[in-house]
């Protein structure tokens, strides 16, 4: 029995730094084999139909740069429905002045999914292709099911509010698509923060607020690493609600999405299960469908955001476990799910910092810490900087004048932002069981991109 609890840590240690060089490894993997829908001879593919939700909940501050990214869509065959959730601002009054908006009388498509009571539907006159649905509030997944089920198409993208899709985003969408069997992927989220447009084009840029920094980093690894790998690896748990494609006709026959404080696991896990029941179906991820989302520029709002986060995974979790357990050596799925994102990602979060107190107060040996921040903070540091490697492939690069900052900002997240990041997760996964909070959107920054962007927008 001493035996055991002697190479316990050392076995918890290995994992923790196994997962992370497989993730590395397995993204790297995936740059070698260049996708189908990237190939010359699927350019002229005509356009796929396209319904594009955006739930709109006090979104004042951002909604005008919301509505003039559509302007910028390199592709026509698209309907984007605004759905107003009974905001109780000037959300939806800022809509009918942009848009010049008319009631339009349309009956639903008799999907059998839940949301609020609809005030109305309106139509554009400016850009007939958008949508605004006026509904009473239900929450974000309230929301989507009422999008869904006014759709008029069979592909649907579900978008947040202050996400903005890049111009070819849709047309690389389209050539995916093309694939009878994905029913569902995610694209990847950059940091709409940090670009900027030279030249007529859009750049990315470390010239933002060190917060930003930091997340800009973050996102990199998270879409280009990690989910590039889960999702070869057919793991994928989470298609980010800032940017998701969809199936509509399997949206409704997984019933649609759950109130819950983490719709976008909930709905993942249920495409995935009815992926799973049968044959030859899939869900991908799409690094080079790309979308710009507004990440809090506060410690405040990126705590309140990062403690919901940690809430919806424990939700999710919570509901899936038995399901998760029972087929954990049959499904990789499950097998990441539970080791990599449970058991790693959250209880040897717990183990990690006792142990390290332990160390440092108990064991009298306080210089054990040395070897160990060697050593993960040496992978972090790898891990940061493939995922820059691979952002450059994906033509993601940023100037030479930037890499000092680079480099300081991996170093700052190596020694700060993951111990922020691993608090929120300790805390979050403990306020779970204390208080379920429902749809609590982080606070808008308020700023004006459309103007920044030297008096143009992207």
């Amino acid at each position: 029995m001493d035996y055991i609890f002697d190479i316990w840590p050392q076995f918890i240690f290995i994992l923790c730094l196994i997962l992370p060089i497989f993730h590395m490894f397995n993204a790297l993997l995936v740059l070698l084999k260049k996708p189908y829908y990237i190939k010359s001879d699927r350019k002229l593919l005509p356009e796929k139909p396209i319904s594009i939700l955006v739930p709109c909940y006090n979104e004042e501050s951002i909604i005008k740069t919301t509505i003039l990214g559509i302007e910028k869509l390199n592709y026509k065959n698209y309907e984007f429905i605004l759905i107003n959730d009974g905001s109780t601002d000037y959300t939806f009054e800022s809509m009918a002045e942009m848009l010049d908006l008319e009631i339009q009388r349309v009956s639903p498509n008799n999907y059998k999914l839940d949301f609020s009571p609809i005030k109305g539907i309106y139509r554009s006159k400016i850009n007939p292709r958008i949508i605004v649905i006026d509904k009473f509030n239900g929450g974000k997944a309230d929301s989507l099911n009422a999008g869904i089920t006014y759709a008029s198409h069979d592909l649907v993208i579900t978008l947040d509010a202050d996400s903005i899709l890049d111009e070819q985003a849709l047309s690389t969408i389209n050539k995916a698509f093309d694939d009878p069997n994905l029913i569902a992927a995610g694209g990847t989220v950059h940091v709409l923060q940090g670009r900027r447009l030279k030249n007529g084009a859009l750049k990315p840029t470390f010239k933002v607020k060190p917060i930003v920094k930091l997340q800009i980093a973050e996102y990199l690894r998270g879409f280009f690493i990690y989910k590039a790998s889960l999702a070869k690896a057919d793991a994928l748990a989470i298609i980010s609600g800032a940017f998701g494609i969809f199936n509509k006709d399997v949206l409704i026959k997984v019933g649609g999405y759950r109130k819950t404080v983490g719709e976008d696991i909930d709905i993942t896990l249920k495409i995935q299960h009815y992926k799973n029941s049968r044959t030859g179906l899939k869900i991908s991820y799409i690094p080079e469908a790309i979308c710009y989302t507004e990440v809090p520029e506060t410690w405040k709002g990126l705590y309140h955001q990062r403690i919901r986060w940690q809430k919806a995974f424990m939700d999710c979790t919570v509901l899936y476990l038995k399901e998760f357990v029972s087929s954990i050596l049959k499904s990789p799925l499950s097998f990441f799910f539970l080791v990599d994102g449970l058991f790693v990602g959250i209880f040897c979060s717990f183990l990690t910092v006792f142990g390290l107190l332990a160390i440092l107060f108990f064991s009298g040996t306080p210089e054990l810490i040395i070897p160990y921040a060697v050593i993960t903070g040496s992978s972090n540091l790898l891990y940061n900087f493939v995922s820059i490697i691979i952002s450059y492939y994906y033509k993601n690069s940023f100037s030479i004048k930037e890499l000092p900052t680079i480099f300081i900002v991996i170093t700052l997240d190596i020694i700060f932002f993951r111990f922020f990041t691993l608090f929120c997760t300790l805390l979050g996964s403990v306020q779970y069981f204390i208080n379920k909070e429902g749809w609590n959107k982080v606070a808008r920054t308020g700023r004006k991109y459309h103007i920044e962007q030297e008096g143009k927008f992207f």
